[in-house]
C-alpha cells in the first residue's frame, strides 16, 4: 500500500459490523501511515460480529455529529448484515456517505456495505461487487454488478470477500 502519511480515513460503522472487515482494513491503513477514525452514530463503543456471534468492542473515535467529509481523505465501509442495514436507515449516515462521492473522494465498501451506497443513490452506472445476496438490490440501484472478489471503479473499491 502506498504511503498514506498525513492522510485521514473515516471508517463508518455501528453495532453488527463484520469484525474482520473493520479490523483488517483499519490495521492496513494505519500501517501505511494513515490516521483512522471509527465514526459512528453514538459515542462509546460498537460491537462487532464474527463467526455468527457478537464479538469484540471497538472504541468510537468520533460521532457523525462531530465530523464532515472535509475532515477526511477517504471513507471505508465495513459490511456485516446488521451494520449497513442500521446505517442506511440513518439520514445523517447516508448524507455523510453521499458527501464523499460529491467531493470525488475514495470510498471502499466491503460485502454488505454497498447497501449503504444504494441508499445514498451513488451507484448509478458504477461497476460494483458485493455479497451475492444483495446483488439484486445493487442492480436495482443502477449499478453494474460484477461477480468478482474486488472491483475498482473511479475511486470506488468494492469487495465481497476480504479474507
Amino acid at each position: 500500500m502506498e504511503n498514506l502519511n498525513k492522510k485521514s480515513v473515516a471508517i463508518l460503522a455501528t453495532n453488527g459490523f463484520e469484525e474482520s472487515e473493520l479490523r483488517e482494513p483499519k490495521k492496513a491503513l494505519e500501517e501505511a501511515g494513515a490516521t483512522v477514525h471509527i465514526v459512528s452514530l453514538e459515542k462509546g463503543e460498537i460491537k462487532g460480529w464474527a463467526d455468527g456471534n457478537w464479538s469484540n468492542t471497538y472504541k468510537v473515535d468520533k460521532t457523525l455529529n462531530e465530523v464532515s467529509q472535509s475532515d477526511y481523505n477517504a471513507l471505508m465501509l465495513p459490511g456485516g448484515v446488521i451494520n449497513p442495514d442500521l446505517l442506511r436507515k440513518n439520514a445523517q449516515a447516508v448524507s455523510f456517505v453521499k458527501s464523499f462521492f460529491e467531493n470525488h473522494k475514495p470510498v471502499g465498501a466491503i460485502c454488505h456495505a454497498p447497501w449503504l451506497l444504494a441508499e445514498a443513490g451513488v451507484l448509478k452506472g458504477r461497476k460494483v461487487t458485493s455479497y451475492d445476496s444483495i446483488k439484486t438490490d445493487i442492480i436495482n440501484a443502477g449499478a453494474q454488478w460484477e461477480d468478482s472478489e474486488v472491483v475498482v471503479d473511479e475511486g470506488l473499491v468494492t469487495s465481497r470477500n476480504p479474507r
